[in-house]
């Protein structure tokens, strides 16, 4: 079997952080992305096999006209620690699956995999490195506000729900500041070198 000649980096952050804004700046810069979270809600939309397993789990009225209802489910799994577990444990098999299929498929020695539950879905056991990108608490509330028009209370409800900034930054490897305070150009740059050399 041939060796794999690339490393797959997990890209990470708490909601607010600017994760995706950072992915996309990776993109441009020509390391290829695959948005896990994305991934999982087109595979929710698209594989029966995965829909059926959900309507056993939450019930039939979870899919109408054969459209997941995001609004219940969300209901469902919020502060519902065991609803989202299950929820987790049937959808990541097929992430976990398309992932590996898109890694095979790609030719870039680095490929980087965005997931904001990169921890919580133990996907980070399967990079070789892993970013976490890092905002104040301030700063991620008020951009959320802002982005999905909701209120301080709603943003800080999701935060207390996640894995804290500061066990993320302690799992992982390299951290990129979007306080909007340091430019975030030379930190991925400088990540991107610092990796590009322990490919052999």
């Amino acid at each position: 079997m041939q060796s794999l000649k690339y490393k797959i980096i997990g890209l990470t952050g708490g909601i607010g952080s600017g994760k995706t804004f950072v992915a996309n700046i990776f993109k441009r810069l020509g390391i290829p992305v695959f948005n896990a979270d994305y991934e999982a809600k087109k595979i929710m939309h698209q594989s029966l096999d995965l829909k059926n397993k959900i309507k056993r789990a939450f019930g039939d009225e979870i899919y109408k006209d054969n459209q997941l209802q995001k609004k219940l489910l969300s209901k469902l799994i919020f502060n519902n620690e065991k609803k989202l577990i299950l929820l987790n444990s049937l959808v990541h098999p097929y992430v976990f699956k398309r992932f590996n299929q898109w890694c095979l498929n790609s030719q870039s020695p680095i490929l980087l995999k965005e997931s904001a539950i990169l921890f919580e879905s133990n996907s980070d056991r399967k990079c070789d490195k892993v970013i976490c990108v890092v905002a104040s608490k301030f700063i991620r509330i008020d951009r959320v506000m802002k982005r999905d028009n909701v209120d301080k209370n709603h943003v800080q409800s999701i935060i207390s729900s996640q894995i804290s900034q500061q066990e993320k930054v302690k799992k992982s490897d390299y951290l990129i500041n979007n306080n909007e305070s340091e430019l975030i150009l030379p930190q991925i740059i400088g990540i991107i070198n610092h990796i590009k050399s322990t490919i052999i």
